[in-house]
């Protein structure tokens, strides 16, 4: 008996585990379906933006959601964005236009240059009332003839009878007449002022003994892009300039930079106008100017270079009456942007060029150089026919 139920237990045991482990293979059947589980997607690679690019073009756009929040921060900050490429582009040189027409430096090869019109181009033109007949008449005779709409004369008295006559812009900037550092930099002031309501490209400076020669200006300017930090001119020393910087009224400190003589004239791009307002608009320039107690030109070298910290491109194209103008190849006259006259070594200072008036008729040879240039000019002498043999 006691037999029989030790084979009954085992028989049971057995029994039990057989049907434990069929329980096991059949529970997975009975269970719902698992549901489908979303593994995350690896992030996607952004190469980082190049220099000279906006920083919104690392934002991956995959969705049209996302583009169209991207193209709205675009719009928002294109202000923010457009102040930060400047300033990381402060540090690059300036473009050069190699032989093979390759940039180098500055904005990228599509937004170095510039297709400029003379519309584009805010010229100012320094004088005084006193030289309306020796010098401002023949500048409106000659090169601002070709330019009237787009180029500024500003001076320091009334001139309605000039203005209507001429059809020019004449600005009364309410200066003093009188030739000192206080007088140059009021006319500055108001130079800048005018020029940043323009909304012009570029602001381009000369005096009242300068001719410009509007197509070497255009082509020079089309060199670079206007949004770029660019300040265009002529040095009159072979050495930056050391001036005494005023911090207080107790004390200074030495500062060193160059600048471009206004003799010569001298170009800035308006990205670069706009950033030298803290220092030049609405009257500051006058202020800026007292801190270190030099002329306009110095002024504006020491905001750019010095402030700004904006390097000088140094051209061979601009040309004072501090120079000797003889020396200048006479066949590279033309190819200028910009010439003058006056006394050098107790001679009479000008291009070597050969045209339809003598020296006597045209004694800054700004008449003759006109006339090259613009062969159809009512006034020029015409060229005789010659005979055949």
């Amino acid at each position: 008996m006691h037999i029989v139920s030790v084979g009954v237990s085992k028989f049971c045991f057995l029994f039990s585990l057989g049907f434990c482990g069929l329980l096991l293979l059949l529970i997975p059947s009975f269970q719902p379906p698992a549901r489908q589980v979303h593994l995350p997607q690896p992030r996607t690679q952004v190469r980082l933006a190049q220099k000279g690019q906006s920083h919104l073009a690392r934002v991956p756009v995959v969705s049209g959601h996302v583009r169209e929040t991207v193209s709205v921060t675009r719009i928002n900050r294109s202000s923010a964005v457009q102040t930060e490429l400047t300033r990381n582009d402060n540090h690059s040189p300036n473009p050069v236009t190699t032989a093979k027409g390759e940039t180098v430096g500055g904005l990228p090869e599509s937004k170095t240059l510039d297709v400029l019109e003379l519309k584009d181009i805010f010229i100012a033109v320094k004088t005084t009332k006193k030289y309306r007949k020796s010098r401002l008449e023949l500048l409106i005779q000659t090169w601002i003839s070709q330019a009237k709409e787009h180029t500024y004369i500003f001076t320091d008295g009334e001139d309605k009878e000039l203005q209507m006559k001429t059809r020019v812009n004449i600005i009364n900037t309410n200066c003093s007449a009188a030739h000192t550092r206080q007088a140059l930099c009021c006319k500055m002031s108001v130079e800048y002022d005018k020029f940043i309501e323009s909304q012009k490209k570029w602001f381009c400076h000369v005096d009242d003994d300068n001719y410009v020669i509007l197509p070497s200006l255009l082509q020079l300017l089309s060199s670079y892009h206007h949004s770029q930090d660019v300040y265009l001119g002529r040095p009159s020393l072979d050495h930056p300039i050391e001036a005494a910087e005023m911090v207080k009224s107790d004390g200074s400190v030495s500062v060193n930079f160059w600048f471009a003589t206004g003799g010569a004239g001298f170009c800035i791009s308006r990205g670069l106008a706009l950033k030298m307002s803290p220092w030049a608009s609405l009257g500051n320039f006058i202020s800026t100017a007292e801190k270190i107690r030099l002329p306009d030109d110095c002024t504006i070298g020491y905001i750019i270079e010095a402030l700004l910290e904006v390097t000088l491109t140094h051209t061979h194209l601009f040309h004072s009456h501090l120079e000797n103008l003889r020396k200048l190849p006479t066949d590279t006259v033309l190819q200028q942007v910009t010439l003058s006259y006056g006394g050098f070594e107790n001679t009479k200072n000008v291009v070597s060029i050969i045209g339809g008036f003598s020296l006597a008729e045209d004694p800054s040879r700004f008449k003759t150089v006109h006339c090259l240039l613009y062969v159809e000019t009512d006034w020029c002498p015409k060229l005789k026919p010659r005979h055949r043999a």
